[in-house]
């Protein structure tokens, strides 16, 4: 790798870290309206659920626009060809962007982060039944558990939501309790992913507690039966009560 490549790759690494930051508070602020939303349909306040689906419907717009320019950021080092020319990395980031968003079918009422809401407020008054337009076979699979791909680690049988140091690995995407993965990446050569039929090989480098990991874990348990409703979400409430007044 060229000096060149290298210090794309670190500049890279860092502007999609921040930018994954950006998009795991987003990801909670959208918990926050979901939990908010679902107080509100048990209290009757249809009109206010209404504005809150609005603005979810929103946010989950720049949410794919900045997730997509995050992985668009990552792509860039692999893409980049040295030229005498001077590169327009604008242009080469807007077209990973739109290479990412034209093989993405999840957008506007079809994502599956604004399903979850929706789903999170029928069931307040229509548990069991399907959704208008959703017949009753139909599958749902919520956000959360697309995102995470094994709900138990795979070397202490521990349920995810139950870990005290959670992390990914970056490539596979499978969860790990951190102390145990380390010492098997340690201990195991090669140390293949522990997940049956994973093919991929944890580095220690890239086995992290990225950003929307602990988010991910949250949702995930907020879905068991005994959880509870989110809570600071007091901004949100002013905000619907200001565009009321």
């Amino acid at each position: 790798m060229s000096s060149v490549t290298t210090k794309l790759s670190n500049a890279a690494s860092v502007a999609s870290s921040d930018a994954q930051a950006l998009v795991a508070e987003m990801r909670k602020a959208i918990g926050s309206m979901r939990s908010l939303a679902v107080d509100f349909e048990k209290d009757g306040k249809s009109d206010k659920v209404k504005k809150l689906e609005e603005m979810v419907l929103e946010m989950v717009a720049s949410y794919e626009d900045c997730m997509a320019l995050t992985q668009a950021i990552k792509e860039v080092p692999g893409v980049y060809q040295p030229s005498d020319q001077p590169t327009d990395f604008k242009t080469l980031i807007e077209s990973e962007v739109n290479k990412i968003n034209g093989a993405s079918s999840a957008s506007g009422q079809n994502h599956p982060l604004f399903r979850q809401f929706r789903e999170s407020v029928w069931n307040i008054h229509h548990a069991g039944q399907p959704m208008p337009g959703e017949e009753q076979e139909d599958i749902i699979m919520t956000s959360t558990q697309m995102c995470i791909l094994n709900v138990t680690c795979p070397l202490t049988g521990k349920p995810v939501i139950e870990l005290a140091d959670p992390v990914r690995c970056v490539e596979c995407r499978h969860i790990y309790e951190k102390g145990p993965v380390m010492h098997y990446i340690k201990s195991k050569k090669p140390p293949q992913c522990p997940i049956a039929g994973c093919p991929r090989v944890l580095q220690v480098g890239k086995v992290v507690c990225d950003p929307l990991l602990l988010i991910e874990i949250d949702e995930l348990r907020s879905s068991e039966p005994a959880a509870q409703n989110a809570t600071n979400i007091e901004d949100v409430t002013d905000l619907i009560d200001e565009d009321e007044e």
